[in-house]
């Protein structure tokens, strides 16, 4: 397969341009699906940024926009303003093949009159975020009915942090008969639910990894103390998160509060707790808010993270169907995992039957710990004692955290709502100014409490 981008059948002025700005080569993202995106088929990609994904959607719905017509022919939605900004400096770089082709990103977080006064003169071409989307389609100032291209850009993203009620509402207001382009970093159960739903016989495209067994290195460890040997596994390897199985809920209970005595951050979720601790511990542990999360096997069911660094066994599974099942949680999409099991004096018999080639029995001796290490999360997150009854939507919440003199969206991570809170994933360092900010200000024009989790 040729990778130049003179093969495909783009114009002479495309091809010109595209030589000039330096694309001369296409990346494996560009050469497998612009000739489909070409072609008018539905598309989902799986690529991840950096891969030349903006210029394959791009030069595709940029190749068939008829630039006479001066109405709003392709809408690509992204999860933030930083990445829309982004999209739309691509675009309009690749645009320059042709005079008058008008680029307008709208989004929350910047002033909405100036955006009215640009699509009062028109444009080809919208960049945004869906809320913001949403707003100027409900007040009428932005038509779709003319649109024949709409992208979603880092769908994954956009999907964890709440987006998909405001993705719905965008659709009612666009043509049935359009190409849709879905781009996403992972394949998930959720991006092939939305897929199924907004496209049309899609082609799927992988070019991040083939699909392959998860590749995990097994360990064993024989050890004295096993919460002094996990804090040491947590130190030599330096996992970004973990999930630690045990085979009671005393023990999980147990362990969370020892790894937290040891300024490890560790949340335990078993059958005590009600519907609102669960939704708590595992809005947590989702959105990066906490590293550890200790769970027994029941609790753990229909649990789905994505990218898992690790997992412990803290005791031998009862079953080699139930360890595999635990360890292929890590090590998923072409990720490399590691799975750790520790047993004491008392399982060694037990885990000889563990013995195979590709595990591992290491001496616990071997793993170090500084007397300085901790395990803090990235993010902290915030609570708004309002949701979906409230009629709060994710990107109410975007839009107040990023309105004026406040947060950029690269600070903010996963949204959740539920019927009566929602929980926002901020970066560590922005907490104070995430909470002033909400509490300061209005969301939806009406005041709700905030707090930290």
């Amino acid at each position: 397969m040729s990778t130049k981008f003179n093969t495909l059948s783009l114009s002479s002025d495309m091809t010109d341009n595209l030589d000039r700005i330096g694309y001369t080569d296409m990346t494996p993202v560009q050469s497998e699906t612009l000739p489909l995106i070409l072609d008018g088929k539905d598309v989902i990609a799986q690529a991840k940024t950096g891969s030349g994904k903006t210029a394959a959607f791009g030069i595709g719905l940029l190749h068939k926009l008829k630039v006479k017509k001066f109405r709003v022919q392709a809408l690509v939605l992204c999860p933030t303003r930083e990445l829309a900004d982004q999209v739309a400096k691509e675009l309009r770089v690749i645009a320059k093949f042709a005079h008058n082709i008008k680029i307008l990103t709208l989004c929350g977080g910047a002033a909405f009159g100036p955006q009215l006064g640009s699509l009062e003169h028109g444009a080809h071409i919208i960049v945004g975020t869906p809320g913001r989307i949403l707003k100027h389609l409900g007040k009428e100032t932005l038509s779709l009915e003319n649109l024949e291209t709409l992208v979603l850009d880092e769908a994954d993203r956009m999907l964890d942090m709440g987006f998909i009620e405001e993705i719905d509402k965008v659709l009612e207001y666009a043509p049935r008969t359009r190409q849709t382009l879905l781009f996403s970093a992972t394949y998930t159960n959720e991006i092939t639910f939305i897929s199924n739903r907004i496209q049309r016989d899609p082609v799927s495209v992988k070019t991040t990894s083939t699909e392959v067994q998860n590749k995990i290195q097994e360990i064993f460890y024989e050890s004295k103390n096993k919460t002094d040997t996990l804090i040491k596994v947590f130190s030599t390897f330096k996992p970004e998160n973990i999930i630690v199985f045990t085979n009671t809920k005393i023990a999980a209970k147990d362990l969370a509060e020892s790894l937290s005595k040891n300024k490890i951050d560790a949340l335990a979720i078993h059958g005590d707790l009600e519907q609102y601790e669960r939704n708590d511990v595992l809005v947590q542990f989702a959105n990066k808010s906490c590293p550890v999360l200790i769970a027994t096997d029941v609790a753990a069911r229909g649990l789905d993270i994505k990218e898992l660094s690790m997992v412990v066994n803290l005791d031998l599974p009862h079953t080699l169907e139930t360890y595999t099942h635990r360890i292929g949680r890590t090590g998923r999409a072409g990720a490399e995992g590691i799975a750790i099991t520790l047993y004491d004096t008392y399982e060694t018999e037990n885990a000889m039957e563990y013995r195979a080639d590709n595990r591992s029995f290491e001496d616990a001796d071997a793993l170090s710990k500084s007397n300085t290490f901790e395990m803090k999360p990235k993010n902290v997150t915030l609570v708004i004692e309002g949701g979906k009854k409230d009629k709060l939507r994710a990107g109410d919440l975007l839009g107040a955290l990023t309105a004026e003199g406040g947060l950029a969206g690269s600070a903010i991570g996963k949204i959740d709502i539920y019927d009566r809170q929602a929980y926002v994933a901020i970066q560590r360092e922005f907490i104070d100014k995430a909470k002033k900010q909400l509490s300061n200000g209005k969301i939806k024009n009406k005041k709700f409490s905030v707090w930290v989790l």
